[in-house]
This record gives C-alpha cells, structure tokens and sequence, in this order.
C-alpha cells in the first residue's frame, strides 16, 4: 500500500494510533496536530520502524486559515492525499450560559469550519486524481442533543448530517465518506472536556483508543457510511430513534451529570 492518509489531531488519542495502523500498512502519512516536537518523534519513530514516509505540519486548526495553509504547503511540496481523516476535535463540558464563548468559538472552528473546509479542499483532488477515502471523526454524541455539553453535541450532529450527505452527493464516484462515531474511548477526551466524574465515564470499562482506530479503519477501507464501533453504542444509538425526543435529552442530561 503506497496511499497517503492525511491525519488531523494525530499526536495522540485515535488519531496517533489511526496513523501508525496506517503505516504498518505500508502508507505513507501527513500528521497535523499542534504540538510539532510530538508529531517529530512520531515522524522518526514510524518511518523507522514501518520505513514510510511522513510528512508532519504544526497547526492549530481552530484558526481560521489553517486548512487552506495545509493545503497550500502540501501543493507546493507536491505530496497528494488519498485518504483524509479528519479527527481533530475536542468539548467543553458545562451549563451553556456559564461556558467561555473563546472556547467554544474555538471548538466550532476545530469541530466544524476546518474539517468542512479541509474536507472541500482535497475531495476534488481525489475525484480528479480517480480515487479516495474521507473518514469524518462524530460521536455517539451526533445523535441527540446533549445537556450539559451542547456545543459540541451539536458540532458532532453537524459532522455526522454533512458526512452522509456529501457521501450521498459522491454516489458513483471513486470517493467513499465514513463516519466514525465512537462512544467514550480512553483518550485525552475525558481531562480535556473536564467529564471524567459524569456517569457516562466514570466506573465505566471503555475501549482504547486503539480498537476504535481499528473498527474505524477498518469501516473506512470498506467504504462504510456510519460506523459505531461497539454493539452497546450502536444499541443505544437504534434505540434513540423510538424514544420522544423530550425523553432523550433528559436521558442525555442524566448521564451527562456527575454520578
């Protein structure tokens, strides 16, 4: 496998171990993130150990010009994607009215403006190239409102409407759009949102992030629409369709809140 897989959030989490599954595949790797010293040591360790090529760029895609400065400094080094997983991301956990406006602003910009704007940059490439892959990064979290973080709920249903529809606009083209919405993973998720007391974590066994990479990509090389990894997400994420939708958010709420 020579393809190259460009990586959002790529330091840790799904994102780190998405990328080195990647590379023992034989693919070569774009790394974004924003801390560049980690993506070096990452760049080092892979194209020793797997012996790909890996190109790493230090960004902070909560600012509003990075995807096109991506995009720009890969066409002028020549490097062409094949498959974009967009799964940077992160939450901010707490009543709406008491959250920092500047963090959710950021969350927005990360959650939804690059990955639409990155997804619109390369997508033509790879139609005009004869092939890609386009793997979005949601959450159980895309399909019902959630009290208590509703800014990125609301992102991750955003992620989840515009993946399926972009996917059905590529229907019979070369270009397949995957959704991965994962439930609650061991990452940096948990600190970084401030919900590790919520009864949707704590006491909980969740799966690593290294087994939801793999159902992830493993969905995305198939060409699969929505992938939720884990018969109890997947479960819960059917079930939501046959409760009121009052019901839902209180549930939602419930869960959110610390046990």
């Amino acid at each position: 496998m020579n393809k190259t897989a460009l990586i959002t959030g790529a330091s840790g989490g799904i994102g780190l171990d998405l990328a080195e599954l990647h590379a023992s595949k034989g693919g070569d790797l774009v790394l974004i993130a924003r801390s560049i010293e980690k993506l070096e040591e990452i760049k080092t360790k892979f194209e020793q150990q797997y012996k790909v090529r890996v190109h790493v760029i230090g960004k902070d895609l909560s600012e509003p010009r990075s995807a096109r400065e991506i995009y720009d400094e890969l066409k002028e080094k020549n490097i062409s994607v094949d498959y974009l997983i967009n799964n940077a991301g992160f939450g901010v956990f707490g009543m709406f009215a008491e959250t920092d406006w500047e963090k959710e602003l950021q969350m927005i910009n990360l959650n939804i403006t690059s990955l639409t704007h990155l997804t619109k940059l390369f997508i033509g490439d790879m139609i005009r190239n004869g092939g890609g892959k386009l793997m979005n990064v949601a959450s159980t979290a895309a399909f019902q409102p959630g009290p208590l973080m509703a800014v990125y709920y609301a992102s991750k249903a955003y992620v989840l409407s515009f993946s399926e529809a972009i996917g059905n606009e590529l229907s019979g083209k070369p270009v397949t759009v995957t959704t991965l919405c994962p439930g609650p993973t061991v990452t940096g998720f948990q600190n970084a949102a401030k919900i590790n007391e919520s009864r949707m974590v704590k006491g909980r066994k969740l799966p690593t992030s290294k087994e939801v990479a793999e159902y992830g990509y493993n969905a995305m090389m198939k060409g699969k629409s929505v992938a939720v990894p884990g018969f109890l997400n997947s479960l819960l994420v059917f079930g939501v369709r046959f409760f009121p939708r009052s019901f839902i958010v209180k549930a939602a709420r419930f869960v959110q809140e610390k046990r």
